[in-house]
């Protein structure tokens, strides 16, 4: 009997073997239910059949082999399950543990009631794993995307709801430090309290930002004429006067005028400058260079220090990387900080572009292109 005839006329049996083995996975009472584990798992046979019967090509094969193959559905059996069994609490390692046992399952039993393999059972089974290969893909890429926007949601909510919080707490310092008969000692506490407050405020301004721009709204820029050199200059005079010890020069040539976002451009500047002076030899200036030569403007910060290994460039502008120890201080701050990847998302909302260039001879220089808009 061929492979996907036995899938189909063996279903019950099938589902029954698997079931005794989900159920000792299953997070909860409710999960574990004979109606909670089956779900779409009939489905699952019945894509695994029909595939095994149908016509495939050597190059379809090659790509299938290598994970290349098209999703066969918008929503795919394979994904309706992952999703449920991500809202059931199921982990990703017991979700691929249900597919490794449903192949076994089936191979065990079609086995034991085999009397000789013929050729085409060879090309069944073939057939058979891929197929199970592609559903446990499709699984494990809805699962995964399931949890990463659950994520973002929940970082959103934080994010949004702790506003009220902090900024009553805010509002309190500053009617606090309005009372005349304070110690210098209350004084200090109390601005402690406002600048903690508003850097709280920062931070979660930062995850809103992430929220947005992960969930697909996207980062929301509001243009409006300006100058980039004004901007940059007035930045590295925050910048000088919150770090007196430390040397800032700035360039300019062009037209830097252009419609942007004054906000976040000068989030953009805030970010590159802090990780110039986060990471720049602290004896060697920090270079900022304004360039409106061309249609675009072009802003560059450059610092000398430790430089970036190649394998952190390609990922200093992800966001939420959990960084492995001993991994380079760049990666580990600015993934935490998110302000990195807030920047590469600005500066994708004005259609621009940003890169960078590390190396121990020239030192690290960040350059962000901006179209004029």
């Amino acid at each position: 009997m061929r492979l996907s005839t036995f899938i189909r006329e063996n279903s019950a049996p099938i589902i029954a073997e698997w079931e005794a083995f989900a159920g000792t996975l299953a997070p909860s009472p409710e999960a574990a239910s004979p109606l909670s584990l089956r779900n779409h798992i009939e489905y699952i046979l019945q894509f695994i059949a029909d595939d095994i019967d149908s016509l495939q090509t050597d190059a379809e094969q090659v790509r299938k082999s290598q994970g290349m193959n098209a999703k066969h559905s918008t929503d795919s059996v394979a994904e309706v399950h992952a999703a449920l069994r991500q809202a059931g609490g199921f982990n990703m390692d017991q979700m691929v543990s249900e597919y490794r046992a449903l192949r076994a399952s089936v191979i065990k039993l079609w086995g034991a009631q085999a009397t000789e393999t013929t050729r085409q059972d060879i090309v069944d089974l073939t057939r058979f794993n891929e197929a199970i290969d592609q559903e446990l893909t499709e699984s494990i890429s809805y699962y995964s995307l399931k949890v990463e926007r659950s994520r973002d949601l929940f970082l959103g909510i934080l994010g949004h709801d702790l506003r009220n919080p902090i900024g009553a707490m805010t509002m309190s310092a500053e009617l606090i430090g309005r009372i005349g008969a304070l110690s210098e000692r209350q004084r200090m506490l109390i601005s402690q309290i406002s600048l903690s407050s508003i850097r709280a405020i920062e931070i979660l301004d930062q995850l809103l930002d992430l929220t947005r721009a992960r969930i697909g709204s996207g980062l929301r820029v509001i243009r409006a004429q300006m100058d980039m050199a004004f901007v940059a200059r007035q930045l590295v005079d925050e910048m000088r006067a919150a770090h007196p010890e430390r040397t800032f020069t700035v360039d300019v040539s062009g037209d830097t005028n252009g419609n942007w976002d004054r906000p976040r451009i000068g989030q953009v500047l805030s970010n590159l400058l802090g990780n110039a002076v986060q990471y720049g030899f602290k004896d060697l200036p920090i270079s900022v260079s304004v360039n409106g030569e061309t249609t675009d403007v072009t802003v560059s910060i450059h610092n000398d220090g430790v430089p970036i290994p190649p394998g952190a460039v390609a990922r200093i502008f992800d966001a939420l990387v959990r960084s492995g120890e001993g991994e380079d201080a760049h990666l580990q701050s600015n993934n935490l900080g998110l302000g990195l990847y807030i920047t590469n998302e600005i500066v994708i909302a004005h259609g621009g572009t940003i890169k960078v260039a590390s190396s121990e001879k020239h030192g690290t220089t960040f350059t962000a292109l901006f179209p004029r808009g």
